[in-house]
């Protein structure tokens, strides 16, 4: 650390894992953080997510490992599976990548683990402070989401499309659950379901349909529109969705990566530089990458508009191929007729002769150090 940072006033717009992520490596840097944050509390009612391990590098050089293996179970495999519930593949992580730390873990719990860390480190958090236009900063990070206004500064009105895809999210009990993330394929469908702490189940469940839904997560919906589009799926399926009595829906939108993700005075990160469809489980991942990027290229660069333009050029091109990855597996898991068949053959002979080379396809994922290459 050069010690660029030290004393340096910087405000960050949104209190979630891209935001407080970064306001708690700007801060250990000597950085005075400022959060604004628009909710009364900073709290999250989401569901489960992945973290890999090029995200983990990150929260272990911010020093929170113990912190949050208290409240996550490490994933041992993933489990592609038919929509009859018969096995695939089933890539083991345990096995082929045993230094990996793999966590799955209720977003919730990480917010907590963050925002304890936050505070512990000296950030402020003004909460009730929505922001509708950039405030007057020396230097201002967006980290407001997928409808950021900073975004929307840096690079004008964007209209995103819908997928075609609706999506619903629930979580249920379900004691002493195998430490696997489980993805059942079906013809236009898949749902994808992994255990958390607490005795807790995460299932995304995601249908191709023409009805468009608004954008976002939290539109509650009747459990029986779930348990109707899946009805034809077998193994565990059934008994998981049988036990979702709360549920939310929301349309899958696709948007660009920012063009412009900085003007020297204002910079953006997470959902607000690069939105992901949920395909590749890499959408906190990516947040936490470009948290520790840009708190490391203000450090390490004096001068603030090179700093951020270093920042720029580090994130851009790997979020926008992860970006890329995340649609193409959208189409993949929804494979209908022959090229459905054909695909699974593929996975199942793959896994047979040679397991470690379809986990191999993610090496430049998962191997990717953000701590090493950061300035």
């Amino acid at each position: 650390m050069s010690g660029a940072l030290r004393s340096r006033p910087v405000t960050v717009v949104g209190g979630g894992v891209a935001g407080l992520t970064a306001a708690i490596a700007l801060r250990q840097r000597g950085a005075e953080v400022t959060i604004l944050e628009r909710a009364p509390a900073i709290a999250e009612v989401g569901a489960g997510l992945q973290l890999s391990p090029n995200a983990m590098r990150v929260l272990d050089a911010l020093g929170l490992l113990p912190s949050l293996d208290a409240v996550s179970l490490p994933s041992h495999a993933v489990r592609l599976r038919d929509a009859s519930g018969a096995d695939v593949v089933r890539l083991d992580l345990a096995r082929h990548r045993p230094q990996a730390r793999f966590r799955l873990i209720h977003r919730a719990r990480l917010i907590e683990v963050l925002e304890q860390a936050a505070a512990q480190a000296g950030v402020r958090v003004a909460l009730n402070r929505p922001v509708e236009t950039p405030p007057d900063a020396p230097l201002l990070i967006g980290a407001d989401g997928l409808h950021s206004r900073i975004r929307a500064a840096l690079n004008g009105r964007e209209v995103p499309f819908f997928t075609g895809q609706t999506a619903w999210r629930a979580v249920i009990a379900d004691q002493d659950a195998a430490p696997e993330a489980q993805v059942f394929m079906g013809p236009n469908r898949h749902l994808v379901s992994y255990p958390l702490a607490g005795g807790l189940r995460n299932i995304v469940a995601v249908l191709e349909t023409r009805d468009w839904q608004d954008e976002g997560w939290s539109h509650p919906d009747d459990p029986v529109n779930l348990r109707a589009a899946f009805a034809r799926f077998g193994g565990l399926v059934p008994g998981w969705l049988a036990q979702v009595d709360r549920v939310h829906v929301w349309g899958l939108f696709r948007h660009q990566v920012a063009p412009r993700w900085q003007d020297g005075r204002m910079a953006i990160l997470g959902d607000a530089a690069h939105p992901t469809l949920p395909f590749m489980a890499q959408g906190a991942c990516m947040a936490i990458e470009d948290a520790w990027t840009l708190a490391a290229c203000l450090d390490a660069v004096a001068d603030q508009q090179a700093a951020l333009m270093r920042y720029e050029s580090l994130r851009k091109p790997r979020t926008t191929r992860i970006v890329e990855a995340a649609n193409a597996n959208a189409r993949n898991y929804h494979l209908t007729g022959p090229k459905r068949l054909a695909a699974h053959a593929a996975l199942r002979l793959g896994g047979k002769v040679a397991p470690g080379a379809i986990l191999g396809r993610f090496d430049w994922i998962y191997d990717f150090d953000p701590v090493a290459e950061a300035p």
